[in-house]
């Protein structure tokens, strides 16, 4: 379990022990320290006083690098789900409870209605998902948090109070505030959250259909999810989008969807026969298809030592390694060997193949068709990318 210390997650850590107190569940609980605030240790002590009356097993966890530029909030949720998966995979713990809420389920949703977000937006936080291969459940997504509250007070647990949550700087907060004016109208939420669930059933709906319009035109090549572009022409623009979505993310390896506007400007593209640069991957069109694949200068300056994975996606391994790293096999690597390029296969997805260098020599490029004894292995193969297509 996750627990900060406030109401939510301590209501969760009692709940669960009450839960699983005859079941044969060990429960263990880590806070994450995010070192922003003083009073952010007192407060991971607290928890830790609460679990050991309770006989559960307690691990504080600081967030050291600390934030950079940007988005405050963003980094620290991105470094929370780091830390709290890390130290589940160190214990062996297959599922970590958060203690979201149905009132985060709102608000979430309010956000992201600011951002004119599509159906997968508007459905909100799902119930579970796997994230570092590590179950995220979120059991209290249906509770609001006065409910929360009312139960720790009637049993006399105590909670800390973080006043981050009034400081109106903070969109989330601001987003509270609206829904307190939104709740005379009806629109609570509960009534928020089951919005979110509607809309988490038509995503699923849609998915299954994405993934059928895959089966029927879409295919892997070095590296690359490869879509007829006639067929894609006739799918109705939201299955387009969407499959565009799934093929730009599984491509880049990332657990995120690109932002909406450039998605839209690269749906445009494929449709017309044009090319978009869109989250580290380049789409670029041929006369009778659509390439999706990773953006050279996304990934030029990744350098990696053959037998590890390299960008996330590939493997190289085979003869002497002596001298010899991983880099991106790019314009240079493709003009010193015009003879063996892949036939049918765009020079922009052959650039971002992984090659093996010896300094400023090139060694081989597998994955582009100069083996020279080495092979290139990618992490996901065809049948992974789309069952990608209906996972969440």
């Amino acid at each position: 379990m996750a627990v900060s210390g406030g109401s939510d997650s301590m209501a969760l850590l009692h709940l669960m022990q009450a839960c699983f107190a005859q079941e044969p569940v060990e429960l263990f609980a880590a806070t994450i320290d995010h070192r922003l605030r003083p009073e952010s240790a007192d407060e991971a002590a607290f928890v830790g006083r609460t679990a050991a009356r309770m006989g559960i097993a307690h691990d504080t966890i600081e967030w050291r690098e600390g934030p950079g530029q940007g988005n405050l909030q963003k980094q620290a949720r991105e470094a929370r789900y780091e830390l709290l998966t890390s130290w589940a995979r160190r214990k062996g713990i297959p599922v970590l409870c958060v203690a979201h809420t149905a009132d985060d389920q709102a608000e979430t949703l309010l956000m992201r209605m600011a951002r004119a977000a599509g159906v997968s937006g508007l459905s909100g936080m799902p119930p579970s998902r796997v994230h570092n291969g590590v179950t995220l459940m979120r059991p209290l997504l249906e509770v609001t948090r006065s409910e929360l509250r009312h139960y720790l007070t009637e049993a006399g647990h105590e909670w800390c109070e973080d006043p981050s949550n009034s400081d109106l700087r903070y969109e989330r907060v601001r987003a509270r505030r609206a829904l307190a004016e939104l709740a005379p109208l009806g629109l609570t939420p509960t009534v928020l959250s089951k919005v979110a669930q509607h809309l988490a059933k038509a995503r699923e709906a849609l998915d299954w259909y994405v993934f059928l319009a895959a089966r029927d035109m879409a295919h892997v090549q070095a590296g690359a999810v490869v879509l007829c572009q006639r067929k894609f022409r006739t799918l109705p623009s939201e299955t387009g989008y969407r499959l565009l979505v799934k093929a730009i993310q599984w491509v880049a390896a990332s657990d995120y969807p690109p932002r909406r506007v450039p998605m839209e400007i690269a749906v445009l593209a494929a449709r017309n026969g044009g090319a978009a640069t869109v989250s580290g991957c380049h789409l670029l069109t041929t006369s009778k298809q659509i390439w999706i694949c990773r953006e050279y200068n996304a990934l030029r300056d990744q350098v990696g030592l053959p037998g590890q994975l390299w960008d996330g996606r590939w493997t190289v391994f085979g003869g002497d390694a002596k001298g010899c790293e991983v880099r991106a096999l790019g314009r240079k690597g493709l003009a010193g060997s015009a003879g063996w390029r892949l036939p049918g296969v765009p020079q922009p997805v052959l650039e971002s193949t992984p090659a093996l260098w010896r300094g400023s020599d090139l060694v081989a490029a597998p994955a582009a068709g100069l083996g020279n004894g080495w092979t290139a292995e990618h992490a996901g193969n065809e049948e992974e990318f789309f069952a990608s297509l209906l996972s969440h």
